[in-house]
């Protein structure tokens, strides 16, 4: 682009100045003519006199140089009469009165009167344009293009899996926050696959553990069953004895069980939450950015209703989250004609629902929307892993706020309950 701009200058500075030579061409005979003016002049009055100019627009000086017999010590004036001065052309003329030549009548003149200053006015406007317009490309190149250049890469790396690539610094106001995004995307993903090693050796070390604790019980188990089965205890004590052995075992299983599922509970949903304070109108405002254009293009109805811009307390990015996977499910789950939130207060508390027409959730199934892992009937055909609104309620409770749903006859209400 700086190339194509300097290039379309020389040429359009080469036309304007080819345009206003060809008018320059048209005004030579200008000053010609009053040069012939004043000749006439001085010839009627036989005599020369210094002309009046005020209404001349080309010459600029006249001069007369008798001709009387001259010394040595005129040849100073004589090269003066005959000298070039800056930015005038100039012309001698004999003149000659009453058949007998008196002198030679010089006149200081310009070629042109317009044309030429404006081809300088304009060309330095042109110039000065120009000139801004390269300082300002350049800027671009230098501050956004090449800057870009350095970091594009970046994204491509960490998809890859490269994550002890280096993130350049760059305090430019237009990549410093997106380069500080990427090295902390970048420290994420480092933490999250070290959690996920570490996860990974927990798991195994606690798998072997497991499996060995439980060999002893189940070892003893399947004894007392086996002597039950065989008859060996004679007296009824004896075989109370083995099944309670057998129900006592069977508890220290059920606690090895509970204790797998709770350590991956823990480790799955260690959701963490920066409490502190957000307006209500910035959270919406990212809401609005995502799904407005999202519900365009899926032709849904996408309403937010009237609210006030409170203050609210939590964290703006894990209630995005939350919101996001209302949002989600009410895509998925509904019927594609509209969704709509809407606000109102509640107890000194701001709530937020989230609604959507379609098929409703069946009212049994209703308490069991937030439990892990749990996916409704109108599911079945639907891809999902039913820890969305589980994870949604952890982090609410973790802003000290909740979460509800309710039925209705045309779809779905989801509510948000912030403290304020």
């Amino acid at each position: 682009m700086i190339a194509v701009f300097i290039l379309t200058y020389l040429v359009m500075a080469v036309l304007m100045y080819v345009i206003c030579r060809a008018g320059d061409v048209n005004e030579d005979m200008g000053y010609k003519v009053e040069i012939n003016w004043i000749m006439q002049g001085l010839e009627d009055a036989g005599t020369f006199s210094e002309p009046d100019l005020h209404d001349m627009q080309y010459i600029r000086k006249v001069s007369f140089l008798p001709v009387t017999e001259r010394s040595e010590e005129d040849t100073e004036g004589l090269l003066d009469f005959y000298k070039n001065h800056n930015g005038v052309s100039s012309a001698a003329y004999p003149l000659v009165l009453n058949g007998k030549q008196t002198g030679f009548v010089r006149f200081d003149y310009i070629a042109s009167t317009g044309n030429r200053r404006i081809l300088w006015i304009a060309e330095g406007v042109l110039l000065v344009s120009w000139m801004m317009i390269l300082a300002v490309l350049w800027y671009v190149r230098m501050r956004i293009i090449k800057p870009f250049h350095v970091i594009s890469k970046m994204p491509y790396e960490l998809a890859k899996g490269h994550l002890q690539v280096d993130v350049e610094e760059n305090r430019g106001r237009f990549f410093g926050k997106f380069v500080w995004g990427i090295s902390m995307l970048k420290d994420t993903l480092n933490d999250s696959k070290a959690k996920a090693l570490n996860l990974e050796k927990e798991k195994k070390l606690l798998l072997l553990s497991i499996s060995h604790d439980i060999k002893i019980p189940l070892s003893t188990i399947k004894l007392y069953a086996k002597a039950l089965r065989e008859e060996i205890y004679e007296s009824k004590e004896q075989r109370n004895h083995a099944m309670s052995q057998i129900e006592r075992h069977a508890a220290e299983i059920e606690e090895f069980v509970n204790k797998i599922v709770s350590t991956a509970s823990e480790e799955i949903f260690d959701i963490e939450v920066i409490n502190s304070e957000f307006y209500l109108d910035e959270y919406i405002g990212k809401i609005r950015e995502i799904y407005e254009p999202k519900c365009r293009l899926m032709m849904t109805e996408f309403t937010i209703g009237t609210y006030s811009n409170k203050l609210l307390k939590g964290d703006i990015d894990c209630a995005v989250e939350v919101m996001e996977n209302l949002m989600e499910n009410a895509v998925k789950y509904g019927d594609g004609q509209k969704i709509r939130i809407d606000f109102y207060e509640e107890d000194y508390c701001q709530v937020i629902e989230v609604f959507n027409t379609g098929i409703p959730v069946e009212q049994n199934q209703m308490s069991h929307l937030f439990d892990s892992f749990y996916r409704g009937s109108n599911a079945h055909d639907k891809s999902g892993n039913g820890l969305g609104l589980y994870i949604a309620r952890q982090i609410m409770h973790k802003m000290e706020g909740d979460i509800f749903a309710r039925r209705d006859e045309g779809g779905m209400f989801f509510g948000l309950v912030f403290r304020m």
